[in-house]
């Protein structure tokens, strides 16, 4: 049987590992009838290549969001809603972060407040405000079990969020702002997925690996390319089993 077109959006979309998902995502998980490239400021410097890139496929939908700010959030919902019509959205992927690599002892309340604001607090109410079209996209699927081509959130997280190994990767990673705030993601995507489970919508998180992105530095240990092209393979296989889970690039299960 063939598969039916998706509809996919991505957060922080004009730059890093989100643009190179746009990309991908046009010929790896075809058929795609819409890819919603959300970021903050489309008409910026920064979202140069995206609109180019939009400019030659009308597959692709530039939205504005700013993940930081709940009203954002909820009129580019509004807005992806009159694009989708009686259609669903399957597969959500909250990319958008936000990192201050303060040690414990230099971090400042600010840096606290604005990366639980992008990094915690964003993917929550992006996940509330876009469910009404994920569970349009789950009930129309026709689908059994939990997979990305019928509804699901995959969020963005971090080797570093990991509690169980905090101490081997904090010299290397202090960034402490971060690490609490993806912390913070996990125990949001574990309750949602719990919660969403009934409505068949798949909640599961991502470590990118450590890339060469403007947030990963230059020393990184692939390029974002090979990041996005394993984890829309490791995405591309998930089921029920993955709901609820933290793996990495390559599909292997992390430590909470």
């Amino acid at each position: 049987m063939a598969c039916k077109p998706i509809n996919v959006l991505i957060t922080g979309a004009n730059r890093g590992l989100g643009l190179e998902m746009v990309k991908q995502i046009l010929t790896t998980l075809r058929p795609v009838s819409k890819v919603f490239a959300c970021c903050r400021n489309p008409d910026g410097e920064k979202a140069q290549e995206l609109q180019e890139l939009a400019a030659k496929n009308d597959i692709i939908k530039i939205i504005r969001m700013d993940a930081a700010d709940p009203k954002s959030i909820k009129e580019a919902a509004a807005q992806v809603g009159s694009h989708l019509g009686q259609h669903g959205l399957n597969l959500i992927i909250n990319n958008a972060a936000v990192a201050h690599l303060s040690t414990f002892s230099a971090t400042t309340p600010e840096e606290m407040q604005d990366c639980y604001r992008t990094n915690a607090v964003g993917p929550t109410c992006i996940i509330q405000e876009f469910l009404p079209y994920l569970r349009t996209a789950a009930k129309d699927s026709g689908m059994p079990g939990m997979s990305i081509r019928k509804a699901a959130v995959v969020n963005i997280s971090t080797l570093v969020s990991s509690i169980g190994i905090a101490k081997d990767t904090y010299i290397m990673f202090p960034c402490l702002p971060y690490r609490a705030s993806k912390a913070a993601l996990n125990m949001i995507v574990v309750c949602a997925a719990v919660e969403l489970q009934k409505d068949e919508i798949l909640c599961t998180l991502l470590h990118p690996g450590w890339v060469r992105t403007d947030m990963g530095g230059p020393d990184g240990e692939i390029d974002a390319q090979e990041s996005v092209q394993s984890m829309l393979k490791v995405m591309s296989s998930m089921t029920e089993k993955h709901n609820g889970e933290l793996l990495d690039y390559k599909g292997k299960n992390l430590p909470w």
